[in-house]
C-alpha cells in the first residue's frame, strides 16, 4: 500500500497558489484513476483506490502547510505505512517553475511543510515528488509568494507540471525509476 500526499493550503483562497502545487498535482491523481478525495480523517481528507495494482490513499491534509506532519503521522500510523511508502508532492522555490525533480529520500530545504513531515516521521528517508515554483521575485517575502496565486499566463504550463508530476508518482508506485531526478 503507499500512501500518496499532496501538501497545501485548506480554503477556497488558496486553491490557487503556489504552495498548493502538491493538491493540484493530486487532484490529477484522483481524477486519472477516480479515486475520490473526500472522506474526513487523519487532520485531512483521504481517498482510497489503486494505482497501477496497488492499494493508494491519497491523502490532502487540512493542517495547513506548517503542521502537514501531524495528518501524515496519523495517516501513517493507521494504514502502518513505512516511509517508503510514502510519496509527498510539494512545491519548491528552489526549483524553476516548469521543472519537476524526485527522489527518494533527502532534506526538507526552506519548505515548512517538509519540515513538518520530516519531523513527524523522523526520517527524510521517504520519495518525494517536488514542483519548481522559483525563484521568489527580487523584492518579495517568501511567504507573500508563495501564498499569492499562480498568474494567468503561468497556469497552462504549471497545470503540465502538475501533470507530470502525477506520472513521476504512477511510474514509482509501479516499480519504476524516476525518469527525472534530483
Amino acid at each position: 500500500m503507499f500512501l500518496v500526499v499532496g501538501l497545501g493550503n485548506p480554503g477556497s483562497k488558496y486553491t490557487y497558489n503556489w504552495h498548493n502545487c502538491g493538491f493540484m498535482a493530486l487532484e490529477v491523481l484522483s481524477q486519472r484513476h477516480r479515486i475520490a478525495i473526500g472522506k474526513a480523517k487523519f487532520k485531512g481528507e483521504y481517498g482510497k483506490g489503486n494505482i497501477n495494482g496497488q492499494e493508494v490513499i491519497l491523502l490532502r491534509p487540512h493542517t495547513y502547510m506548517n503542521l502537514s506532519g501531524d495528518s501524515v503521522r496519523a495517516a501513517t500510523d493507521f494504514f502502518k505505512i513505512s516511509p517508503d511508502q510514502i510519496i509527498v508532492i510539494y512545491d519548491d522555490i528552489d526549483i524553476a517553475v516548469g521543472v519537476i525533480r524526485a527522489r527518494d529520500s533527502g532534506g526538507p530545504g526552506t519548505h515548512n511543510g517538509m519540515k513538518s513531515v520530516v519531523a513527524a516521521l523522523g526520517t527524510q528517508a521517504f520519495p518525494r515528488v517536488r514542483i519548481g515554483c522559483g525563484p521568489v521575485p527580487e523584492h518579495w517575502d517568501i511567504a507573500d509568494y508563495v501564498l499569492s496565486d499562480i498568474p494567468n499566463d503561468s497556469r497552462e504550463q504549471m497545470f503540465d507540471m502538475f501533470v507530470e508530476a502525477a506520472t513521476q508518482v504512477e511510474k514509482k508506485i509501479a516499480g519504476g525509476a524516476w525518469t527525472v531526478k534530483g
